[in-house]
């Protein structure tokens, strides 16, 4: 039997063909080195049968924990989306049976602690202009100083100086800043600058990469129900 030289090994290496050869040759004693068969992953069973299995089902049951796992992911992501959509919904009708602009504001912070596990939620409204009982005022101009003059949305940390949910601004780690401009009834104004903010505890509960679709449908509930109500100087 002639074997072809491994040109692909270095000279002081042992050259393949000639190991598979050797083994061919020498096969029972491959069989009776049970150690060496269980370190490379094959079950001996019964002499001349070498068992796979092991080997196999060993990569079968990693790749089966993987897809478990997986799956139990995207399923806990599924139902927490889901919960946090009813919850959205059950909110925006708590808000929409609101009697005045100061129940509006709070209801909204008893939705957003009870329904969200939030520190709280405000409006904001700024001046010129009367603002309502249990709302937040801000000076002419606040809103673009806070979202620039052509954002919508901000999520991330709190900052200094906001100051937006009383008692527990010291307990808001981020928050989320949800532009309004709502049309109050008798105003010869397009509809004054305005914001929605929530608070959290936690410092990633709202970050620059999450999506807000959930609180910005709160803030343009909110934005539609203010507008029922005249806001008196």
């Amino acid at each position: 039997m002639s074997v072809s030289p491994d040109l692909s090994s270095r000279p002081e290496e042992p050259h393949w063909p000639e190991i598979r050869a050797w083994l061919q040759a020498n096969s029972q004693t491959l069989l009776d080195d049970r150690s060496l068969l269980e370190e490379i992953g094959l079950k001996p069973h019964g002499r001349n049968v070498v068992e796979f299995g092991r080997a196999a089902l060993t990569k079968l049951e990693e790749a089966a924990e993987r897809e478990a796992d997986a799956r139990k992911r995207i399923e806990a992501v599924a139902r927490a989306n889901f919960a946090a959509q009813t919850q959205t919904h059950v909110a925006a009708l708590d808000l929409m049976e609101a009697r005045s602009p100061s129940d509006l504001a709070r209801r909204l912070d008893a939705v957003a602690q009870g329904r969200f596990g939030l520190s709280g939620a405000a409006i904001a409204l700024e001046k010129p202009g009367g603002v309502p009982f249990g709302w937040k005022s801000l000076d002419a101009g606040g809103v673009d100083s806070l979202l620039g003059e052509h954002g919508l949305t901000w999520l991330g940390p709190n900052f200094d100086g906001l100051n937006l949910f009383g008692g527990a601004d010291e307990e808001v780690k981020s928050v989320a800043l949800i532009r309004m401009a709502p049309q109050f009834p008798g105003s010869d104004a397009p509809g004054r600058h305005a914001i929605c903010a929530f608070g959290s505890p936690e410092e990633d509960g709202f970050t620059p990469n999450m999506g807000c679709e959930l609180v910005a449908f709160i803030a343009r509930v909110v934005e539609r129900t203010a507008e029922r109500w005249p806001i008196l100087n």
